[in-house]
């Protein structure tokens, strides 16, 4: 038996169900739908008799049939995955995320644990930091070299990790959580004043911290990925990996299971420091670092990653092929960030071009050519994407708008063979997080729990009938439907195997039909359809599925 499951992401009311085989796509509209089964193998899963839906006459009924012999790709399981701002440290959300993760009387704690644990949300873990210094659990050291008293914490969590009992933590009121949002706030203006003007302070990492940020992702069940400072040069301009041996003597101590990279935008390195890194001394500086890793035997066979580049413009791409050519074969991924506005200029009109959402497709070319050449089928992971830059907007880029542009990034970079996606992020300053400061989840948390639920990792192709649109001299035609198809997850046993999600953003300004033909005709369509909830329409920040308002 078969199952279709489709998704909706919509911005203007629609039918909370649909007869079998059609399907009535509201403009603009995103829709994820539910899989199809057969009554005879599905238990009491059967078509309720539903009546058309009122509105449902279009211009253009497209036919959709999905090619079910065989998947097109098959990425990671751990597909979507998740980024940890170094923020978290600087201004000590890092304490409260270790708090609400085990604990049970801090607000939020149980939120947090359905995030990490009882969801499956978050399979992976990403962590970069941009400044690295470990020195002992007393005091830290900063990027200069020049040891400072520790700072007090507003939270003092001794959070060890038992293997046999657990996660174990403090008791802490609640107020506690209102003085580390004051704290969160200063510290927020602090770093939106080094964004704006291109100045960065060091940031520096305790062990009490690193012990803190591996017992959060060790007892949510994730893998962490570090990053490591690759600022810290020689006068040769190679790479001073003193600190970095440092820690990862104290993290095989612990034995930590963790998997590394080493910096972060490599391309920006003469505007934080005033020197530049090309390709091939950032490639030897990965071999430096992957003959470190294999001196200790915890880490011998740890994976690395990188070189995390930039926007691939002419300069980056002369990067990454410097990069490629000297260590291509030393990382087991290549890894590169992407976002698609400038979140100080960003419009919410910006969230329903195509041409904006067309930007990811020609990057992953651009990687995808790179790679080809030097290392043919090396993986290639996006590992930080956001809606906006520079911290994001309030109201935008943490609104149920941008879930447009979420959906459209993890069908095509699912379809074009990325293994995986990093989204930042899970929680920081700024306005691209998935949980804001009252451990409240944004629509796009919503959305990434749906796809984690429904879509599995085999990608199938879609035919399509219908479209036909006649090129005009000088004009682009850009696709304002798009559709992706998967195997649903295995790891929902609420569909057998055999079923199929879909997912369909329209950014037509009519309604679209969508007919259910060939391999999908006469199935059982399970339509999961995400809104905005309450006034503000595009720019709400709650969301309600099939009717229903979700909240913790």
């Amino acid at each position: 038996s078969e199952l279709i499951r489709g998704f909706l992401l919509s911005g203007m009311p629609c039918p909370s169900s649909c007869p079998p085989g059609l399907l009535a796509l509201m403009a603009p509209g995103l829709a994820l739908m539910a899989t199809f089964s057969l009554p005879s193998q599905a238990g009491d899963r059967r078509a309720l008799p539903v009546e058309k839906p009122p509105g449902v006459k279009g211009r253009t009924l497209i036919l959709l049939d999905v090619n079910t012999k065989s998947p097109v790709r098959i990425i990671s399981e751990n597909f979507l995955s998740l980024q940890l701002d170094p923020s978290i440290i600087h201004d000590g959300w890092l304490d409260f995320l270790s708090l609400s993760l085990c604990g049970k009387s801090v607000q939020g704690a149980q939120l947090a644990k359905n995030l990490m644990v009882e969801t499956r949300l978050l399979f992976s873990l990403f962590s970069r930091l941009k400044g690295l210094m470990v020195r002992d659990q007393g005091g830290v050291e900063d990027s200069a070299g020049k040891g400072k008293p520790a700072e007090k914490d507003i939270v003092r969590s001794d959070i060890a990790l038992d293997k046999q009992k657990g996660c174990k933590i403090a008791q802490h009121p609640d107020i506690m959580l209102e003085l580390q949002r004051e704290k969160a706030a200063q510290m927020h203006l602090v770093l939106l004043k080094e964004q704006f003007s291109n100045t960065y302070s060091n940031l520096t990492l305790t062990a009490r911290s690193l012990d803190k940020l591996y017992n959060f992702a060790d007892c949510s069940g994730l893998h962490l990925i570090f990053a490591l400072n690759a600022l810290r040069r020689n006068p040769n301009n190679s790479w001073n990996s003193s600190n970095a041996l440092s820690l990862l003597k104290y993290s095989a101590s612990k034995k930590y299971n963790i998997s590394w990279e080493l910096g972060n935008e490599p391309n920006n390195y003469r505007t934080l420091i005033g020197r530049s890194v090309n390709g091939s001394q950032l490639g030897k500086d990965y071999i430096q670092l992957r003959s470190l890793l294999q001196l200790i035997r915890t880490y011998s066979r740890a994976n690395l990653y990188g070189p995390n580049i930039g926007r691939p413009r002419k300069n980056v791409i002369a990067l990454l092929e410097g990069f490629m050519k000297v260590a291509g074969s030393t990382v087991d991924a290549v890894t590169w960030q992407h976002y698609y506005i400038d979140g100080r200029v960003a419009k919410v009109t910006d969230f329903l071009k195509t041409r904006l959402l067309d930007t990811l497709s020609d990057q992953i070319r651009k990687i995808q050519k790179v790679l080809n050449t030097y290392t043919p089928g090396k993986k290639i992971w996006l590992e930080g994407v956001g809606a906006t830059s520079a911290g994001g907007m309030n109201n935008l880029s943490d609104s149920y708008a941008a879930g447009f542009l979420w959906l459209n990034t993890l069908g095509l970079l699912a379809s074009q063979g990325i293994d995986v996606v990093v989204r930042h992020s899970f929680l920081d300053h700024g306005h691209n997080h998935l949980v804001d400061q009252n451990f409240k989840p944004l629509p796009d948390y919503w959305l990434s729990l749906l796809y984690k639920r429904l879509i599995g990792p085999k990608v199938l192709a879609i035919h399509v009938a219908g479209l036909q649109r006649k090129p005009r001299p000088g004009r682009v035609i850009r696709d304002k439907l798009r559709i992706y198809a998967h195997c649903t997850s295995y790891h929902n046993h609420n569909y057998v195997r055999g079923s199929i999600t879909l997912y369909i953003i329209n950014l037509h300004r009519s309604r679209k039909k969508i007919k259910l033909a060939g391999t999908l005709r006469d199935k059982i369509v399970h339509q999961y359809l995400l809104q905005p909830y309450g006034k503000d329409g595009l720019h709400s920040k709650s969301v309600q599925l099939n009717g229903q308002p979700l909240a913790m």
